[in-house]
């Protein structure tokens, strides 16, 4: 019994002998330029629709506890404060602290107030 021929593999492709140059990327178009949309239109760009009500974060309190790992827990203010705690009894209070810091912080407190305290 004979073995069958082995036919040609399909699209094989052809060996370079020597290095070649990768391909170019499309350049993106440059500050300014035209992107391709129709030229001479105005775009006409909304105003911002949410508007804030004026508030904005002061202090951050940032707790981890993974399961079955020990805690921990950092305290930032815009004022300075940059406090970390690790274990759960310093977690706790640090969370204690940065609870008074809310009360306390210069920031949050305005003149007005402390005259009238």
């Amino acid at each position: 019994m004979s073995t069958p021929p082995r036919l040609p593999l399909k699209s094989l492709p052809a060996t370079s002998t020597g290095p070649c140059a990768a391909a170019q990327a499309a350049l993106d178009p440059a500050e300014g330029e035209s992107t391709g949309g129709a030229e001479g239109v105005i775009s006409a760009l909304r105003p911002d629709t949410q508007q804030g009500d004026g508030r904005y974060p002061v202090a951050w309190l940032h707790i981890r506890a993974p399961k079955g790992a020990i805690p921990t827990a950092t305290s930032r203010c815009l004022c300075g404060r940059d406090l970390s705690a690790v274990g759960h009894r310093r977690v706790l209070a640090l969370i204690s602290d940065h609870t008074a810091h809310r009360d306390n912080c210069p920031l949050r407190t305005t003149q007005e107030g402390k005259a009238a305290a």
